[in-house]
């Protein structure tokens, strides 16, 4: 199924965040958003008509989350046929900081943001420490708090930020969780020489992905990418691809039209 994330049509979507969208207040990006961008309740109708069938949302793209606007977005949704693969809550560190307690709480609302809106998951960050085995099982308990004490959305991590560095770290992790959190692959999240050795060992676990691709002055790096892709083929995977860009191309729906045509290469 052809997915995207906002996170990748953020200067379409004008570059909004949300005004209450950082976990200790503010906005999670400081930043000016044009008035002439595309709305959120628009965007499904637009991925629709672009061939997309997926989308996930980054949590500080919502500018409400009262009752009346999520019953809005997730009609948009299901009027254009647009599956919420997934809320991606960006923010909270769960692993060990002063503030831990209040990030598992804050992410809790969040997570009863993603059931309301019919998404089949969130992904949460597992932490912002080094890895230590401590770190590791303090995010785990939490992870499965949060699972426990929300079931009517799928909790999944991702390969991200200073606790999940490495594949070893993501094994821990997930053992310790059991089948409680599941697993969001970003291929493009690891670099260095061993990157796709470390994506084979993680890739059998994953049930949503970031297809990310790298653009250098415009260009896709089709050999990164489509090893990337290969990688999870190889693995199995059959989930969502939600296609990444972050370049710096203001055209965003090209370079994911050209992101796409390197997923069809790999995977038809």
């Amino acid at each position: 199924m052809r997915a995207v994330s906002t996170w990748s049509l953020h200067r379409t979507l004008g570059r909004f965040t949300g005004p209450d969208s950082a976990f200790n207040g503010g906005r999670f990006i400081d930043a000016e958003s044009s008035p002439d961008g595309l709305s959120l309740l628009e965007l499904p109708a637009a991925l629709q008509q672009r061939g997309y069938g997926a989308v996930q949302i980054c949590h500080f793209h919502l500018p409400s989350r009262s009752p009346g606007y999520l019953g809005e977005l997730r009609a948009a949704l299901d009027d254009s046929g647009i599956a919420l693969d997934a809320l991606l809550i960006d923010d909270g560190d769960l692993s060990g900081s002063a503030t831990a307690d209040g990030a598992e709480a804050w992410i809790g609302g969040w997570l009863e943001t993603a059931a309301t809106l019919g998404a089949r998951r969130a992904r949460v960050c597992a932490g912002r420490s080094a890895p230590a085995a401590d770190r590791l099982q303090e995010s785990a308990e939490r992870l499965v708090r949060l699972a426990a004490s929300h079931p009517g959305v799928r909790i999944v991590t991702e390969n991200w930020m200073e606790l999940l560095p490495d594949a070893d770290a993501v094994l821990a992790l997930l053992d310790a969780t059991g089948e409680t959190v599941g697993l969001m692959i970003d291929l493009g999240n690891w670099s260095g020489p061993g990157k796709f050795q470390e994506l084979a060992r993680i890739a059998p676990f994953a049930e949503t992905c970031h297809a990310k691709c790298r653009f250098t002055d415009g260009v896709p790096d089709r050999e990164d990418f489509t090893a990337s892709l290969q990688v999870l083929k190889k693995a199995g995977y059959d989930g969502p691809l939600a296609l990444i860009y972050d370049g710096r191309d203001d055209d965003e729906w090209m370079a994911l039209d050209a992101e796409f045509e390197i997923v069809r290469s790999v995977f038809g």
